[in-house]
């Protein structure tokens, strides 16, 4: 899907640096080696004085007559122009990217040692972060690296320039601010659509929904709800249950589609699984029309209500690039409140969880308990595991047991995926679903 990920990326980003203000950032100041040297120099002098052995001081002229120089003939003020160039500022995981920082002096810096600030998210695969450089006045150098990206978002904030002078006496450190941003976005995959197609979504398009009205194919009778209009109602049913049902249509309409990402800690093994399954369908739902919203169930919840359009896909994509696992142990409450808040009624539901932990599971089944129709992608994690022993081994026999008979008990309330993460998300949906 080197073509989905294509579309992601967006115009070059070249950023042009500025002096970080920082105290003495900046300054000439001595080093070690020149603290020590004013020190023995100091110690001629007092011994000279109380020796009475004034020819001492001859000793420190050829000392001073080297500090002199190193202060006046070799003193930069760092000026220079610095600018990362980045091809795009985003990026699918696991690509390789190439950097460039081009540098030019507007003076002579004999030795100048440029540090870039890499961000832990990015792995550096050639080249340094580190570099040592002679410039000549208005010399122009373009310094490059590789790194691999990792989904998420990486922040360089700056580059660290260092200067010592050829005797090692004094040194000038600067930092200058040059923020740029890179995206990792999830890997995209070919996958099929897995769920119904019926729901409620007026939008025109190819896939079916049930829509109460005129002129359309009667699909079902349910129960009566408020707002719905008087004249559906079928009174021979309401007379057959003693509850008031109403006649239920269908037309060829969008379904809705929401997108629940388990975010909690207990499935970090697999957490980039999860994302970029999310992904992967999102990019089906966009290809199909189809409009869609996503939960990120984490501490605190984001939820992006459903919409739908490219605009849409990347503003999505962009919040699974950003999101991390961590100890959320509400995701129950929080399914619940916007079932009952934010969620259309009859909705198609994706849920993608590895079903570990018990409030995972408690979610489940508060979908199906209001009637939704669930597909849930549970990635196996012990399937990303690898054993080194036998003991090992035998235990990831023992847990994969108990996790298959756990996803029967949960079949009761949805179609369950058990995704074998060894293998293309595709095939795992193919084995559940008749396509």
């Amino acid at each position: 899907m080197a073509e989905s990920g294509e579309v992601i990326l967006r115009t070059p980003t070249n950023v042009k640096g500025r002096e970080k203000p920082a105290g003495l950032a900046g300054r000439m100041m001595p080093t070690e080696k020149a603290e020590e040297i004013l020190i023995a120099l100091w110690l001629i002098v007092l011994f000279a004085f109380l020796l009475l052995r004034w020819e001492m001081v001859y000793l420190t002229l050829p000392i001073l007559w080297l500090l002199f120089i190193a202060v006046f003939f070799f003193k930069p003020s760092l000026n220079v122009e610095i600018e990362r160039i980045i091809p795009h500022n985003r990026f699918l995981e696991g690509t390789e990217v190439e950097i460039q920082l081009r540098i030019k002096s507007r003076e002579r810096i004999p030795s100048l040692k440029l540090v870039e600030n890499i961000p832990e998210g990015l792995e550096l695969v050639e080249g340094s972060k580190e570099y040592v450089i002679s410039l000549k006045k208005g010399e122009e150098r373009i310094l490059r690296y590789r790194v691999r990206v990792k989904r998420g978002i990486h922040e360089f904030n700056w580059v660290g320039l260092s200067y010592r002078d050829p005797f090692g006496f004094f040194k000038v450190d600067k930092k200058i601010e040059l923020y740029t941003e890179i995206v990792g976005v999830p890997i995209i995959e070919d996958v099929p659509t897995p769920y119904s197609t019926r729901g409620t979504k007026i939008t025109v398009g190819p896939l079916p929904s049930p829509r109460v009205g005129e002129g359309v194919e009667f699909h079902a009778i349910r129960e009566y709800q408020p707002g719905d209009p008087l004249k559906i109602i079928n009174w021979k049913a309401t007379a057959r249950t003693g509850r008031i049902m109403a006649n239920e249509y269908e037309s060829e309409r969008k379904v809705d589609v929401v997108f629940i990402v388990d975010s909690s800690y207990t499935g970090e093994l697999v957490f980039d699984y999860l994302v970029r399954a999310a992904a992967s369908l999102m990019l089906d739902a966009l290809n199909n029309g189809t409009s869609f919203g996503l939960l990120l169930a984490e501490e605190v919840p984001l939820w992006v209500r459903i919409d739908y359009g490219k605009r849409h896909f990347f503003k999505c994509v962009d919040f699974l690039s950003t999101a991390k696992p961590d100890k959320n142990n509400l995701i129950a409450y929080q399914v619940e409140h916007l079932i009952k808040s934010r969620f259309p009624a009859r909705a198609q539901l994706l849920y993608f969880s590895p079903l570990l932990a018990e409030e995972s599971r408690e979610a489940l089944k508060t979908m199906a308990r209001y009637g939704y129709n669930v597909v849930v992608i549970s990635p196996n994690p012990y399937t990303a595991l690898e054993p080194k022993s036998r003991e090992e081994e035998l235990a990831l026999k023992l847990l994969s047991l108990q996790r298959k008979a756990m996803l029967r008990k949960m079949a009761a309330y949805g179609i369950i995926i058990d995704w074998d993460v060894r293998k293309p998300l595709k095939s795992a949906i193919a084995e559940v679903i008749s396509l």
